[in-house]
């Protein structure tokens, strides 16, 4: 299920607020919490709300949000370390 605001990523600029967006929409996380979020903010096992089920559907949701494919073995213990890992690896397989 696509979300509303979903929307093709036609710059590297976007990626910031996209995925506050996802993290906001997939996690259920208020508009002011994500918007609080620095490049050092926690993720993974700081949010209760992201958990091994969470981000099977929080990659799925980047997919789609993206137009990305994202194949198991991209995926490594740093990409939720931080909100600013998981936006550099989104702006990663974006770009290449």
């Amino acid at each position: 299920m696509r979300a509303e605001d979903s929307q093709p990523v036609d710059r590297m600029d976007d990626v910031d607020g996209l995925t506050r967006a996802l993290l906001r929409d997939v996690l259920g996380l208020s508009q002011e919490r994500v918007d609080a979020f620095e490049v050092d903010t926690p993720l993974f096992g700081a949010l209760p709300e992201l958990d091994s089920m969470a981000v099977a559907g929080l990659l799925t949701e980047m997919e789609d949000r993206f137009h990305i494919l994202i194949d198991d073995e991209d995926i490594d213990g740093d990409t939720f370390e931080t909100f600013g890992t998981l936006v550099a690896f989104a702006r990663m397989k974006i770009g290449g």
